[in-house]
């Protein structure tokens, strides 16, 4: 590899500071969606393009007739002025004025001698100004004042003689390319015709997309897809929608398998546990009986919890809900165990979810929370995109290394808060199971009040 592959290599891996952010500056700048980032794919070019063309039309053609109507007009009135120092007496004016008006469309006025009127200021775009005094610079080599602002429809030219002043009204068109306004309306009116064809051309093509998404963000929350949803627009737009049936249709499919796997399996399970039941039943009363009955116990709120978790009430419909209520009631199962609980709620109080799995997350973390903490707060925020749930109390926490870990199935930590008693290891695991199975997820921080804050957001 040469050394200047490297240079370039090493360009393209690390580029210069100040393009870096020019690059962030940019991108931070530019529109997220799809749609207007679309538009301005169409809009840059095209204003890039007239730009283009309208400065060649207006450094090339416009300047250049101007150039060539300014130099007529100059060159027919110093054909005047040599008429005039030709034939000097007065009889031969009114000749003169005739044939300039008729021949060479100009009115012009011989007057006494006199002083010029002082100069006029520039006008901003003074392209006649400046081509026209050039000219009669060149051509006359006699003192001049011109008037290109006054009257819109004409110019003014005044010309000092030996002995008289020759004053010239002539059309504007005559000596400046005045009708170059229409083309670069015709420029501008066909460019919005076709940015208002892009426009609706765009929305059509956006339209599939978004129905794409709506019924991907559905599916990813646990909702039922839209009614009137069906692949179409672009064939790759097509073939991603089809591609997404079928990756429902395989995941829904997967999950009625697992479904009735496990109704199988629990129906199966729960036999086995009845007939425990019935035998230490019939073998009579001693602490050994006790101790299998408590075991029998153990076995059957364990396999409830398995059997949640693996289930993940997958099959439930989204419904709307009260926030208060569903908070309340489980505020009040956390003082019933001895915990002072306090509820915020603040924004709207409907909520739409999937109820069962909704208040088993929040009573899983109220009750995580209730053995091992005296105080629990319950803050709910209901805004227009996301609901955050927050329950902080002043418990012994987790360590914070220690705080993804909880989450894994069946972990089990020393005195570990997402454990019961009865050791499942899942109540945290099937908290976060439930909010990404919503859309959203839990995290696990320090809470103000020295003991554990978690906090679910879900989007709405």
């Amino acid at each position: 590899m040469t050394t200047i592959d490297a240079i370039r290599r090493e360009y393209e891996r690390y580029p210069p500071r100040g393009l870096r952010r020019l690059t962030r500056w940019f991108g931070k700048r530019l529109p997220t969606r799809l749609y207007a980032r679309a538009l301005l794919i169409i809009i840059i070019p095209m204003v890039l393009l007239q730009s283009v063309i309208a400065f060649v039309f207006m450094e090339r053609h416009w300047q250049t007739v101007t150039q060539r109507l300014s130099t007529a007009v100059t060159r027919d009135i110093a054909a005047v002025i040599d008429i005039i120092d030709t034939y000097p007496s007065d009889p031969a004016y009114d000749e003169i004025i005739r044939i300039a008006r008729q021949r060479l469309a100009l009115n012009i006025a011989i007057e006494p001698a006199g002083d010029l009127p002082p100069p006029r200021p520039k006008p901003f775009f003074s392209i006649l100004d400046q081509i026209l005094s050039e000219e009669i610079t060149r051509q006359i080599q006699r003192p001049f004042w011109i008037d290109t602002v006054g009257n819109s429809h004409l110019v003014e030219i005044r010309i000092q003689l030996d002995d008289k002043i020759l004053r010239v009204f002539a059309r504007r068109s005559q000596a400046y390319a005045s009708n170059t306004h229409i083309f670069l309306l015709w420029m501008v009116g066909t460019s919005m015709v076709l940015l208002i064809i892009a426009i609706l051309f765009l929305r059509g093509q956006i339209r599939p997309i978004l129905k794409l998404t709506q019924a991907a963000e559905s599916f990813g929350k646990g909702q039922r897809m839209p009614a009137d949803f069906r692949p179409r627009g672009a064939d790759e737009i097509r073939r991603a929608g089809l591609a997404f049936i079928k990756m429902r249709e395989r995941i829904e499919r997967q999950m009625e398998q697992r479904t009735a796997m496990l109704s199988g399996v629990s129906h199966d399970l729960r036999t086995i546990l009845t007939r425990f039941r019935l035998q230490l039943a019939l073998v009579g009363d001693s602490p050994e009986i006790e101790s299998l009955n408590k075991d029998v116990d153990d076995m059957q709120s364990m396999l409830d919890s398995y059997l949640s978790f693996a289930r993940n009430d997958a099959e439930e419909d989204v419904g709307t809900i009260s926030l208060s209520e569903t908070i309340d009631r489980i505020a009040a199962d956390g003082r019933l165990r001895g915990a002072t609980v306090s509820v915020a709620i603040e924004g709207e109080d409907t909520v739409r979810v999937r109820p069962t799995a909704f208040t088993r997350m929040i009573t899983n973390l109220v009750a995580n929370a209730c053995r091992y903490a005296e105080t629990i707060s319950i803050a709910a925020t209901h805004g227009n995109k996301w609901l955050i749930l927050t329950i902080d109390d002043d418990g012994t926490g987790i360590p914070s290394e220690a705080r993804e870990e909880v989450f894994r199935p069946f972990f089990r930590l020393d005195a570990a808060r997402n454990q019961d008693e009865s050791g499942s290891g899942l109540g945290l695991t099937i908290v976060r199971d439930i909010a990404r199975s919503h859309g959203g997820d839990v995290i696990l921080s320090d809470s103000p009040m020295g003991g554990l804050r978690a906090q679910v957001r879900l989007p709405i």
